[in-house]
């Protein structure tokens, strides 16, 4: 089976209450449209995954983000192929989240994360992710 190697942005702010939000992002092509997902994309020969994650938020939300520690990695078996996703918390430098491939994007808070419908791939890291909210 084919393994597609690729970096998440977990973007991590604050919204108006002080409370920590996680932007996600529904897809807006493809066979998995309308599912939702942490922005990033495929990491390209000769890049590191950080170098690869602040290349793909430029290009698909034209904004810079800081990229911060490794979450976690998700190996998962789609029908068609092997995902490998390096997950990052990271925090916006410049830019404002502009949507240039996605349908749709939201702030989410620690009580909202499960109230969209994730990716498969992508809800094996919602417990982590909440755990450090």
């Amino acid at each position: 089976m084919k393994t597609v190697r690729v970096v998440a942005a977990v973007i991590k702010a604050k919204n108006e209450t002080g409370n920590p939000i996680i932007f996600a992002t529904q897809r807006g092509y493809g066979e998995y449209k309308d599912g939702w997902e942490f922005p990033g994309g495929k990491i390209e020969e000769g890049e590191t995954p950080q170098d690869a994650l602040k290349r793909e938020i430029r290009e698909e939300l034209d904004t810079t983000v800081i990229v911060g520690e490794l979450i976690d990695t998700i190996e998962y078996d789609y029908p068609a192929f092997h995902l490998s996703m390096d997950c990052f918390w990271c925090e916006i430098s410049d830019g404002n989240l502009v949507l240039k491939e996605h349908e749709a994007a939201k702030w989410l808070t620690k009580e909202t994360l499960y109230s969209v419908d994730w990716l498969p791939a992508d809800i094996t890291i919602i417990d982590k992710i909440a755990e450090n909210l």
